[in-house]
């Protein structure tokens, strides 16, 4: 016969709140790891070229109003 028990590390209350929630974060923290930071390499000026925009995505782009209109 299989045991149906469920053990579970902490007690759970769907409607404990923020501070059941924060609880729940914090027991939570030993099993995130942070990947390491990645810096970005610079690109050197000779891979920089123009950009192509096709005539359509041109139109579209100019009949758009710009930001703080």
């Amino acid at each position: 016969m299989t045991n149906l028990k469920v053990h579970t590390p902490a007690p759970v209350d769907p409607e404990g709140g923020l501070a059941s929630l924060r609880g729940d974060c914090a027991r939570m923290v030993p099993h995130w790891a942070a990947p390491e930071p990645i810096a970005p390499l610079p690109v050197p000026l000779s891979l920089i070229h123009g950009v192509t925009v096709p005539p359509k995505s041109a139109r579209l782009l100019e009949a758009m109003s710009d930001y703080g209109d």
